[in-house]
């Protein structure tokens, strides 16, 4: 599972309607992703790299995290959670009339294992292969959920960098047989095989470097899709998403103290969140 794919679906985890509750590790507060933005006008806030999970290893908030939440007016995220729960759902068929009777067979293995239950076999098969990419889970609560709930207890304001509309609408673009052909390479890949991906992930992420976190992610994206759509998509799924998303943070923090988690695949390059927040000038301080 990677950054990029599941940054796009983080909020299938409302769908299963989960308490937001932390887990406990001391290894994410070693070098996390956090920087201090202080826009032209005086205005200081923070941009953190996430890693949409729910490891335990990196759900240990580090206290610069979360004296950085304390100080802001507002949190910001990818997305909120969508009013409409069918943008989870695949409108014109359902699993059952798509796969083969095996591959029905492992669907529905695979969605005991991620608590989804008989609603995958009305669930978009991108969304499922995202999913069914992870390992086994460890439990429901990613970072950026329980920052959300901890900004929430604060009192702070709540706001999504794209509407769920934009969030889902990339993925949603692609043909049924394309879906399909994601979610079939997904159901080839073997237990081992997630579980090794998955550490090579979450261990880089520790690390904190946003270069070697955005290689991987999408070296392990471009592997569920064929090389000349994953070509197409990267620049949608990545760089476009940097285009929307820098200007709305930039639009707030220059008014507001603002406190934004959004994927760590979104920082480094040429249009990553770091370089465009400094082409606008901010001032960015990287705090341990």
């Amino acid at each position: 599972m990677s950054l990029t794919s599941y940054s796009i679906s983080l909020t299938a985890r409302w769908l299963l309607g989960l308490s937001l509750l932390a887990g406990v590790s001391a290894q994410a507060a070693d070098r996390p992703l956090l920087w201090q933005l202080q826009a032209p006008g005086g205005k200081v806030s923070y941009l953190f790299g996430t890693v949409h999970t729910d490891d335990a290893r990196v759900n240990d908030f580090a206290p610069a995290v979360l004296t950085a939440l304390g100080e802001v007016d507002v949190f910001m995220m990818e997305t909120l959670p969508p009013k409409d729960q069918g943008v989870y759902l695949n409108p014109d068929q359902q699993l059952q009339e798509l796969l083969t009777a095996s591959e029905l067979e492992q669907v529905r293995a695979l969605a005991e294992v991620h608590a989804i239950g008989n609603m995958a076999m009305q669930m978009k098969p991108w969304l499922l292969a995202v999913v069914f990419d992870l390992p086994r889970p460890q439990g429901p609560y990613t970072q950026d959920i329980q920052l959300y709930a901890k900004a929430r207890d604060l009192g702070r304001d709540v706001k999504g960098l794209e509407t769920a509309e934009e969030h889902f609408g990339l993925l949603d673009s692609l043909s049924q047989q394309e879906q399909l052909g994601m979610l079939r390479a997904v159901l080839k890949r073997s237990q081992r095989d997630k579980e090794r991906d998955y550490e090579m992930l979450v261990k880089a992420y520790l690390k904190g470097d946003p270069a070697r976190i955005a290689d991987i992610d999408t070296r392990m994206t471009g592997n569920l899709l064929p090389p000349a759509l994953w070509a197409k998509l990267r620049v949608k799924l990545l760089d476009d998403r940097n285009d929307l998303m820098a200007p709305r943070i930039d639009a707030e923090a220059r008014e507001k103290s603002v406190f934004v988690a959004v994927g760590a695949a979104h920082l480094a390059g040429k249009r990553g969140l770091l370089a465009q927040l400094q082409q606008a000038g901010y001032k960015l301080k990287r705090l341990k």
